[in-house]
């Protein structure tokens, strides 16, 4: 087993402070968000061994298909991990796009799919779908896309939100584009069962990981299925410890405590139970913000969404990681601030660190050897 590891693309701007807003609330760095820049990035990403990249989907970001398909030609192997809302699409045309995608990029896209933001972001796309709904779309939509993708016949189904008849696909995709999903709702792990490749979580502490993890592992179980699991999570990574607390004391002082009232206001009302689980982790105080060792919960004051930061030493990170590890996480999705420098940091301090455990390999670096597998569970449990 070799860890996958995955980078950020900011399409909302970037900064060397922490942005105020996202999961449904505006925001913007003081670094564009052009495309010279995002491919900056890219290259960083690449040249550093992250297999793909994350574009966000929302109103307070570049739109992500848009994106990735003019940045695949300034890349020779990194690829896409596109998130999308499938309520805001058909089936059909994603499975379409999907497969359009999958071809001129030669096999680099990958699916995040995101059920759905806060109901006001929602509504402003024409979707009046409760949340319950929301999900039980998914799993309808989720459903026609891989028939779509896998056969030959024209599909028809009529579920209660989605129906299509005769629809087929002139070309289907190859490889079948792996299909990431987050969810933390008793109403997301059943889809998560059923239709992911890769379960997301957001970085809480290990046991909080790993009771998660299980559950939805029971649930593909009984589907017949196995499926990976990934964490989306920050990182500050440093020399020593000092220099990289350092840099979360530099995050945390550029904070203006009326962006922390505006972003925790507006994530009080949120009914993702994921975001409720992030919020709980600071309860919107500024001290005692280290929640587990090196997990520094202080991004999630003014940032919607993943809201915390591995931050320490190279080694302490890896450890870290390898502790996620061991409970089943196999792809991780990190960012840092600025996310150009940042790459740089992690790629340059821990990913040789972990490649000289045996856990990880260049992904991109020809001539490049599959490595050990230390632990059996990160991936078949």
């Amino acid at each position: 087993m070799s860890l996958s590891f995955h980078w950020f693309l900011p399409t909302y701007g970037d900064s060397r402070g922490l942005i105020a807003g996202g999961h449904g609330t505006f925001m913007s760095g003081d670094r564009p968000a052009s495309l010279r820049y995002l491919n900056q990035i890219g290259a960083a990403a690449e040249d550093n061994g992250f297999e793909a990249v994350l574009t966000p989907t929302g109103a307070w970001c570049e739109d992500a298909w848009l994106t990735t398909a003019m940045m695949v030609e300034t890349t020779e192997t990194l690829k896409y991990l596109v998130a999308f809302r499938p309520g805001l699409v058909s089936p059909t045309l994603a499975a379409q796009m999907s497969a359009t995608f999958q071809r001129h990029s030669r096999g680099r896209l990958l699916l995040n799919v995101v059920t759905g933001g806060e109901p006001h972001e929602q509504q402003a796309y024409g979707d009046f779908l409760d949340k319950e709904q929301r999900y039980a779309r998914t799993g309808e939509f989720l459903h026609v896309v891989r028939e779509l993708w896998t056969r030959t016949d024209p599909v028809d189904f009529e579920g209660e939100h989605l129906r299509v008849r005769g629809a087929l696909l002139a070309n289907r995709p190859d490889p079948l584009p792996p299909v990431f999903f987050g969810g933390s709702s008793a109403a997301a792990l059943p889809v998560a069962a059923r239709y992911a490749d890769t379960y997301l979580t957001w970085g809480e502490p290990v046991p909080a990981v790993t009771a998660k993890l299980d559950a939805v592992r029971s649930q593909a179980v009984d589907h017949g299925r196995v499926l990976d699991y990934g964490l989306r999570v920050h990182v500050i990574s440093r020399d020593t410890a000092e220099q990289a607390w350092a840099e979360a004391d530099r995050l945390l002082a550029g904070i203006d405590p009326a962006d922390i009232a505006r972003v925790q206001a507006n994530l009080a009302r949120s009914e993702s139970e994921g975001q409720r689980r992030m919020l709980e982790l600071h309860g919107g105080r500024t001290d005692s913000l280290e929640i587990a060792p090196n997990l520094w919960a202080g991004v999630g004051l003014v940032r919607g969404g993943a809201g915390t930061a591995l931050v320490g030493s190279h080694e302490e990170v890896a450890d870290r990681l390898v502790e996620y590890a061991e409970a089943g996480v196999s792809h991780f999705i990190l960012s840092g601030y600025p996310h150009l420098e940042e790459a740089y940091w992690f790629g340059e301090g821990v990913l040789p660190i972990l490649e000289r455990r045996g856990l990880w390999r260049h992904p991109h670096r020809r001539g490049a050897v599959a490595v050990g597998t230390p632990f059996a569970t990160a991936s078949s449990s």
